[in-house]
């Protein structure tokens, strides 16, 4: 629209800066306001009608509340990725008055990048298995200090013993130190491994609940995922909550880009380089994909529990899994076999399987979207 009033929040907790670029003229800066739900309304009057703004801020720690109070509002909002907003090379001024005039300026010109905002189940999922995953690092942070502890003291667990198990924290509980301080130094370390053993089994034991409850779409998703190999309930419950809907995304390669796996380059004329990957994306999703791509290096099998997993699911989702299987594990061995780094062969393969997963999310939302039609025909 000719009219329409470009927007841009600098928003701290506070406040908010906020700057307008008109249709065809200026952009200026309107000040601050305060960071407060009547402040947006009497500021969103004042400039309306809303059908004629578009708003914008950086998406940051203070999440999406904003973006819905302005939807509530009628005003098309866009979070945007801060990595991506314009920068030129030679500011080195910072300021808040300045970062939300270059908002007003580069949102009216169409040069920033909107992020996907989540739906409130998918926000409070994604809380959740954020918080099991800092449980996760916690854990091992705590293992870590404690295996050191007796490492310095020369103590080590009978040969074959693997650290961690139930039979190993039986015998890490049976030591006894003769001095006093490093008595209490032990007992410090060993509750701090058996209070984060207890959180993550709690806060699984949550996210299970939470899946339950969740929308049948967002369950049949979960469960679709599940049927390729390496990934679970939690992992796929991740992919789920980072991503959101895979029909979001046109193609398979969009989504290998969002996940920040796709290799950088600095081509120029006939010259063709590339480098590492990215990491220009989810950190979260790249994490979880790339921990299930470790489970290609073996030879296509269906387990047990793989079986039980595809229970109840289409044979179309089961014929990709299978797919899968095959072209990730044979590649896995190829790149093996031609002297590639494993770490690099475990990247590539990641890379791959988002494109299963993503064939496995298309087929699960058509599926859902037929069984939603049958239902309202009946």
């Amino acid at each position: 629209m000719k009219d329409t009033r470009h927007v841009g929040f600098d928003v701290d907790s506070e406040k908010i800066v906020v700057a307008v670029a008109e249709p065809q003229g200026e952009v200026r800066s309107l000040g601050a306001i305060l960071n407060r739900d009547e402040a947006v309304r009497r500021l969103v009057k004042k400039l309306g009608p809303a059908s004629r703004l578009r708003i914008c801020y950086e998406a940051g720690p203070h999440g999406y509340g904003l973006y819905w109070l302005l939807s509530g509002l009628g005003v098309h909002c866009d979070v945007v990725a801060p990595t991506l907003v314009p920068v030129k090379a030679g500011d080195r001024v910072k300021t808040n008055r300045r970062d939300a005039l270059k908002l007003a300026r580069s949102y009216r010109s169409g040069d920033l990048t909107p992020v996907w905002v989540p739906d409130a189940e998918h926000e409070a999922l994604r809380d959740l298995v954020r918080a099991r995953e800092v449980a996760k690092k916690d854990q091992l942070r705590a293992r870590h200090r404690l295996g050191k502890f007796l490492l310095r003291r020369g103590l080590r667990a009978a040969a074959g013993m693997k650290s961690w198990t139930s039979k190993h924290l039986l015998w890490v509980k049976t030591l006894r130190f003769e001095r006093a301080a490093q008595e209490a130094t032990y007992l410090d370390y060993l509750h701090e491994v058996e209070h984060a053993a207890e959180r993550v089994t709690r806060l699984e034991q949550a996210i299970d609940q939470s899946i339950e409850a969740l929308p049948a779409e967002m369950r049949a998703l979960i469960a679709g995922v599940q049927a390729l190999r390496g990934i679970k309930q939690v992992s796929a419950a991740t992919i789920v909550a980072e991503v959101g809907p895979l029909s979001r995304f046109p193609r398979p390669k969009q989504l290998m880009g969002y996940s920040g796996m796709v290799s950088s380059e600095n081509s120029t004329g006939d010259s063709v380089r590339r480098g590492a990957i990215t990491k220009t994306g989810n950190a979260h999703l790249r994490r979880i994909v790339g921990e299930a791509a470790w489970a290609y290096q073996y030879r296509p099998a269906m387990s047990a529990e793989l079986k039980k997993r595809q229970d109840g699911l289409s044979e179309e989702v089961k014929e990709i899994a299978w797919k899968a299987q095959h072209r990730l594990s044979t590649r896995f061995r190829r790149l093996m076999a031609k002297g590639k780094l494993r770490q690099k062969v475990t990247v590539a393969i990641g890379r791959e399987l988002l494109g299963f997963i993503w064939a496995v999310g298309i087929q699960v939302e058509k599926e859902q979207r037929l069984r939603q039609a049958r239902v309202r025909a009946a």
